[in-house]
């Protein structure tokens, strides 16, 4: 006979992490690149819904050699007992036939995973969990409102791919400079909006002003 105590939280099922490789780089906009990692590791991956997320591991700050993190029940943490370069993302394509999966990252002046992305070359090791769930489109909604920041743009782009064309969306997206704006798929029933940041302005501030 066994006892738990009440008292011990059970710990979370680990998410498992899948090793790949830098397999493509497009800078998208002086502020945005498309980072494509791939690997065999990937066979059996799929996006079911838009806006689904997934977490990506990159190497440590000064290095190119990617340690993996253990899980400790509750969250990734490397042998040092530190906690490694993990980012959570929308994927903004998924290619079942590389297999390959696209990643937008923005380029923030600070942040270790934009620090990465600047200086990733093709063939560098990444490792990445998930995906997570997405959003469940309503067909029966009478419109829908979207916004966000540039962080925003991949699940934004997903949705006006997949809501029917007869639903009504108004998108509001913020950006620090007009330069940031990317071209979002065409939906007859969308209008679009963009918000430019002031400098200096925390993200999502002109969203709120």
């Amino acid at each position: 006979m066994s006892t738990t105590d009440p008292n011990e939280r059970p710990g979370r099922r680990p998410p498992q992490l899948l090793r790949l490789i830098v397999a493509g780089l497009e800078s998208l906009s002086p502020y945005m690149v498309r980072v494509t990692v791939a690997g065999p590791e990937l066979e059996g991956f799929a996006l079911n819904e838009p806006a689904a997320s997934i977490r990506l591991l990159v190497p440590s700050s000064g290095t190119s050699d990617l340690v993996m993190p253990e899980w400790n029940g509750n969250e990734f943490l490397l042998p040092d007992g530190s906690r490694p370069i993990i980012r959570t993302f929308t994927p903004r394509y998924f290619d079942p036939d590389g297999p390959a999966v696209d990643i937008d990252i923005v380029l923030h002046e600070h942040g270790a995973t934009s620090a990465w992305a600047r200086e990733a070359q093709p063939g560098d090791p990444v490792a990445i969990t998930g995906p997570g769930r997405g959003y469940r489109i309503d067909p029966s909604a009478r419109s829908f409102f979207l916004a966000g920041d540039e962080t925003a743009m991949p699940a934004i782009g997903q949705l006006l791919e997949q809501i029917p064309e007869s639903i009504a969306i108004q998108v509001v997206v913020e950006v620090a400079h007009p330069d940031a704006r990317l071209d979002l798929p065409d939906h007859p029933a969308a209008s679009i909006a963009w918000v430019d940041r002031g400098t200096g302005d925390a993200p999502g501030t002109a969203l709120v002003a």
